[in-house]
C-alpha cells in the first residue's frame, strides 16, 4: 500500500466535537467510530501530518445545532449571529478544549504532539508524529486586561482569530450571508489593536479568516507579522463575505503570509449553497485562483474539518489522497503539491512563531 501524501492543515474543529459529543473521548480520538471528519486512525490513513486545532466556544444559549444546509439552501440569506460573549462565559469551554488537546498528546504520545514552535512541528512531522498547534477561533475567552492571553500562550496557544462571525470586544466578524462582501461593520477596537500587538510580542499568529474588511485593514496596519487567513477562499468565485477579495489576497502575499483553502461548500459554491455533491471542480477553481493572486508560496490547505459541510468527493480526512491525485491530473507537479500540502505552512510557521 502506498503511503499517503503528508499534509499540514490550517484549521479544524475536532476539539469542539470532542468536547460536545456524548461519545467517550477515547472512542472519538483513539477508536474507529467513523463519526465526523477526523480521528487518529483516519488522520494516519489520510496523511494528516500536522495542523491547527481550533478552540471555538459555542454560543452560550443551548438548543440543537443549526441545520446550515437547510438555512443556506435558497440564497440570498443572512443568518442571525449569536450575541457577544463575555470572557467569564467563554473561558470554561476554552479551558476545557485546551485541556483536551493536552490529553490528546498524553493519550497517544508517539502519534500526536502539541507543538509550540516551528522547530517542534518540523521535528514531530519528521519522526512521523502528528504536529498539533493550538489555535483560538474568536477571542471571547480573553478579557479586556489581556491577562488570559498570557495563560493560553503558556498552555500552547500559537494562533488566534480575534473574532469568529459574532462580535467580540476586539472587533467584528462577518455573518454567514450570501451574497455579500467583507466590507461591513467597524474595524478593531482599541483593545483589539492592543491584542494584535501582544500577539506579535508573544509570537502568536493572527488569523484573519472571519474578520471584516475594516478589521483586516487594521490588523495589516498594526501587525508586524505575516498576515494569515487559515481557512478562506476567493470572493471573486463565491460572493460570501467570509471569502477574501483580490486586494486582501495581495496584502497577505506582500507580507509573506498564507491562506488555507477552505473545504466548506458554502464558501466554495458559486451560488452560496451548502450543496455537497459537487465533485472536485470548485476546489480546483479556488485553488487555481488563489495561486494566481497569492503566488505558489502563499497558499495551503485549511479544511475546516468537523466544522462544516465538505464536498462528498472528500468525505473526511481519508479523502485527501484522492484530492492530491486530482491535482496531479490537473497538471500540478509534485513540487507544487508538496508546497501546497505542507511546505508553505511550515515556512510560514518559521516566519511567524517567534517565541
Amino acid at each position: 500500500m502506498t503511503a499517503p501524501f503528508p499534509f499540514f492543515d490550517g484549521h479544524n474543529d475536532f476539539l469542539l466535537r470532542l468536547m460536545k459529543s456524548p461519545t467517550p473521548r477515547e472512542d472519538l480520538w483513539l477508536g474507529q467510530t467513523g463519526q465526523g471528519h477526523l480521528d487518529l486512525d483516519r488522520m494516519r490513513k489520510g496523511g494528516f501530518a500536522g495542523g491547527f486545532f481550533a478552540i471555538f466556544v459555542p454560543p452560550a444559549a443551548g438548543g440543537p445545532p443549526p441545520d446550515f444546509a437547510a438555512m443556506m439552501a435558497n440564497p440570498p440569506y443572512n443568518l442571525p449571529m449569536p450575541p457577544l460573549m463575555t470572557h467569564d462565559q467563554a473561558q470554561p469551554d476554552a479551558i476545557t478544549m485546551a485541556g483536551l488537546m493536552h490529553w490528546m498528546a498524553r493519550s497517544a504520545p508517539d502519534d500526536f504532539a502539541l507543538c509550540r514552535t516551528a522547530a517542534e512541528a518540523r521535528a514531530a512531522m519528521a519522526r512521523g508524529t502528528i504536529a498539533g498547534i493550538m489555535h483560538m477561533e474568536g477571542a471571547e475567552a480573553i478579557g479586556p486586561d489581556l491577562d488570559a492571553l498570557y495563560l493560553f500562550h503558556d498552555m500552547g496557544l500559537r494562533s488566534l482569530g480575534p473574532v469568529w462571525s459574532r462580535p467580540t470586544i476586539f472587533g467584528e466578524g462577518v455573518p454567514m450571508a450570501f451574497p455579500g462582501t467583507p466590507d461591513m461593520g467597524g474595524g478593531l477596537t482599541e483593545r483589539g489593536k492592543d491584542l494584535v500587538r501582544l500577539c506579535n510580542n508573544l509570537g502568536i499568529i493572527i488569523d484573519l479568516s472571519h474578520m471584516n474588511e475594516a478589521g483586516f485593514d487594521d490588523v495589516a496596519r498594526v501587525s508586524t507579522a505575516p498576515l494569515v487567513a487559515t481557512h478562506s477562499n476567493a470572493h471573486a468565485l463565491s460572493h460570501s463575505p467570509r471569502n477574501l477579495t483580490d486586494r486582501q489576497m495581495a496584502v497577505i502575499r506582500d507580507t509573506g503570509g498564507m491562506v488555507g483553502l477552505n473545504y466548506a461548500t458554502f464558501y466554495l459554491n458559486a451560488n452560496g449553497t451548502a450543496e455537497s455533491d459537487i465533485g472536485w471542480e470548485p476546489l480546483i477553481r479556488h485553488l487555481d485562483y488563489m495561486i494566481e493572486h497569492l503566488g505558489e508560496e502563499h497558499v495551503g490547505l485549511g479544511s475546516d474539518f468537523d466544522g462544516c459541510i465538505v464536498p462528498k468527493a472528500i468525505g473526511d480526512v481519508t479523502g485527501l489522497p484522492g484530492f492530491f491525485d486530482t491535482l496531479r491530473k490537473h497538471g500540478y507537479d509534485e513540487a507544487l503539491i508538496a508546497r501546497l500540502a505542507r511546505e508553505n505552512w511550515l515556512a510560514c510557521l518559521d516566519r511567524s512563531l517567534t517565541a
